[in-house]
């Protein structure tokens, strides 16, 4: 196994992406239609379905990108694990665009220019001997964007602010949700390409404790007092904070420590796993101030996974507050853990707390073959259940060049173990929907899983009424990395 050093340091250094640029520009008339199409299949739907109360009203009326391409730079390639070639690339853009949303009861909103700047990961996998040569594209975000949004003036009213703020809030999540890792946009290059094979497993777990902050709310003697410093000395007269942090890495659910009350200089000690799925994602940590009123920002801090691991595991971290900078820092330590396919690794010795991760499964659910049913009636979906957890496909209508009775679904869901889930493994139940009816189903022994090769178990399961569902189950335990 490659060592962990190896691992984060195997970047062959960034390169210039003018022909990228070249190609985008030649294509930005493309880009800019296939861009309303999804705004229309896809991002209206989430409108409606996460945006509060008239809101969820609002849809896209016009949709046009402008003149100005996206552009591409310091690329970096590596060759992955399973198969495949992996392109890291900033993008950035200063989008000057035409776009409208409207909604019942609501203003029109007009966006006249988008800010928009990240590094993208982009995996092409698997590689194969056939023209095109690579079967798909999955596209992501490695940490989540800066997005800024330039509105028009046509919403002059007072709650105008609220609506605009919404609506970025809510692309922010949406981009997050379906391009943010772990999550990836995937696109098919080969229509044959198997969704096994295109699937990019996690890294590890990266095993995080805060251990301090220190200096909270707390200036120099004698210094000049920034606009920040005389805030935080009012805090510190006024009330000693009661401190907890939030964390957050990529799109993971948030992280957060308990509340040290009446301290400058709290200390926590606590743990929490995280999913690795690249070693650049960032850190974020964010100490708050624990309020009746409302929690205040005290500071925040970033780094990354590879800085953190590179510096022997420990770092301690500077914090800003509204971009300035204090005398607070924080102090953080870092594990990671390899996940390994090797069933006698599979116990909780390495789960350190009761929610701590001592392995992972994951569940690929490919696509659904044999359908019975009138086309216009079938809107087929699959859920995966499993320890008290359950995950259901998006649902497949039938649309002209669909084949409804075999649907592909390429979806994947990841299920951190932990010590009682594998104390009590209960068997897992793949069941084919119709319309949210179950209409089929079969049982997986977890045994049956990790007794398999690799701890793998891949097979198109018979769920009943001459119709299978082609999946797979893998289970990992992990392995601290050296």
């Amino acid at each position: 196994m490659t060592s962990l050093v190896d691992s984060l340091t195997a970047s062959g250094g960034g390169e210039s992406a003018g022909f990228l640029n070249d190609i985008v520009a030649q294509l930005w008339p493309n880009i800019n239609v296939a861009a309303a199409g999804i705004a229309k299949n896809v991002v209206d739907p989430i409108l409606a379905s996460t945006l509060p109360g008239p809101l969820s009203s609002i849809h896209f009326v016009k949709l046009d990108l402008g003149h100005v391409p996206m552009k591409f730079s310091n690329v970096d390639v590596h060759k992955t694990a399973t198969d495949g070639i992996k392109l890291d690339l900033d993008l950035t853009w200063e989008g000057a665009c035409d776009i409208e949303l409207d909604g019942n009861h609501v203003p029109k909103i007009g966006i006249e220019k988008v800010h928009l700047k990240g590094r993208l990961s982009v995996l092409l996998c698997p590689l194969t001997n056939v023209i095109p040569l690579i079967g798909a594209a999955q596209v992501a975000f490695i940490n989540p964007p800066s997005l800024k949004l330039d509105f028009t003036d046509a919403a002059n009213i007072a709650d105008s602010f609220l609506i605009k703020n919404a609506v970025r809030n809510t692309i922010l999540g949406i981009v997050s949700s379906m391009a943010v890792l772990p999550n990836r946009f995937l696109v098919k290059l080969d229509a044959n390409c198997d969704y096994f094979k295109t699937y990019h497993p996690h890294l590890g777990v990266l095993r995080l404790t805060i251990e301090k902050a220190t200096n909270l709310g707390v200036s120099n003697e004698g210094e000049k007092k920034s606009k920040t410093s005389r805030l935080l000395s009012k805090l510190k007269l006024k009330d000693v904070p009661d401190c907890y942090v939030k964390v957050n890495i990529g799109a993971e659910g948030e992280w957060r420590t308990s509340v040290q009350s009446n301290n400058h200089n709290p200390e926590w000690n606590e743990t929490h796993d995280f999913l690795v799925a690249d070693y650049e994602q960032s850190i974020a940590v964010d100490i708050q101030d624990d309020d009746l009123a409302g929690d205040d920002d005290i500071g925040i801090g970033h780094t990354t996974i590879k800085k953190i691991l590179l510096n022997g595991g420990s770092q301690k971290l500077s914090l800003t507050h509204k971009d300035e900078p204090t005398n607070a820092e924080i102090t953080m330590h870092a594990k990671f853990y390899n996940f390994v396919s090797d069933a006698s690794l599979l116990s909780a010795q390495d789960a350190g707390g009761k929610d701590q991760i001592c392995g992972l499964v994951t569940i690929l659910i490919a696509s659904a073959l044999g359908l019975d049913g009138q086309r216009n009636e079938l809107n087929p979906s699959v859920k995966v259940t499993w320890s008290g957890k359950e995950f259901v496909t998006g649902a497949k209508t039938y649309t002209p060049g669909v084949d409804i009775f075999n649907p592909t679904f390429d979806q994947a869901f990841k299920i951190p173990l932990t010590a009682d889930m594998l104390a009590n493994a209960e068997s897992f139940k793949i069941s084919l929907l119709n319309k949210n009816q179950e209409t089929g189903s079969v049982e997986v022994a977890f045994q049956d899983v990790t007794s398999a090769p690799g701890m793998v178990k891949e097979d198109s399961f018979d769920v009943g009424n001459g119709a299978v569902v082609r999946a797979s189950i893998s289970v990992r335990g992990i392995q601290l990395s050296e």
